[in-house]
């Protein structure tokens, strides 16, 4: 099973990693946070070279059917984040895992 990363634990390791204080660091990082949410919220692309790109899409609406009751519902119009993956992020995704855990 796959460990979920938190937030907390990728801010303590950039600030082992860089030697800048932990609340410095939780600081960037929410920042950074903050405005790509702002960034996608007024539908703007974000574009990060090797990492990928995240970008807005709006879906239109449709008639769908619970898969249960088989009742038909309209499911409205909306947009949605998409994210698609960089070519070092696809390379590294893709290799093999080489030892038990690979950090």
């Amino acid at each position: 099973m796959a460990h979920t990363t938190t937030k907390r634990e990728v801010t303590e390791r950039v600030a082992r990693a860089t030697g800048v204080h932990r609340d410095e660091v939780r600081k960037v990082v929410q920042a950074f946070l903050d405005d790509l949410i702002e960034e996608l919220s007024k539908g703007n692309r974000l574009e990060f070279r090797d990492f990928g790109v995240f970008d807005v899409r709006s879906r239109a609406a449709r008639v769908a059917q619970n898969p249960k009751t088989l009742v038909q519902v309209t499911v409205p119009a909306r947009r949605a984040v998409r994210f698609k993956a960089g070519r070092l992020m696809k390379e590294r995704v893709e290799s093999p895992i080489v030892g038990a855990a690979r950090r």
